[in-house]
């Protein structure tokens, strides 16, 4: 089965900091690297973080040093913490496999604004 159910966005101000989550299946989360995914305004989505079954993990340059991916295998939960966000982290998030899925969740909105 597959799905994912994100959450965790929020409305915060420059600098500030939110934790995205992202719920699926054991099937999933078990057998896949996940990644976290954004869209912003007017733009097409792009990859931003992924993380291996086997840990290792990549970052966009956009959000490298900022945010840190993880993934908790007990709770089949994926996770992104945001730190020292800015405006153009404004987006709706999403995750998913890496290589992406076909199936999409709802995503999350972030809104990063004074």
């Amino acid at each position: 089965q597959v799905f994912f159910v994100e959450s965790g966005g929020d409305l915060v101000q420059p600098g500030g900091s939110l934790r995205l989550s992202c719920l699926t299946s054991e099937y999933v989360f078990n057998k896949y690297s996940m990644a976290w995914f954004r869209q912003a305004p007017g733009k097409v989505r792009e990859l931003i973080a992924g993380i291996t079954l086997y840990g290792d993990i990549k970052y966009a340059d956009s959000v490298k040093g900022r945010f840190t991916i993880s993934r908790d295998s007990a709770k089949n939960t994926a996770y992104l913490q945001m730190d020292n966000l800015r405006p153009d982290d404004t987006a709706v998030y999403y995750c998913n496999t890496r290589p992406a899925t076909a199936t999409w969740g709802q995503g999350t909105q972030v809104t990063v604004s004074s």
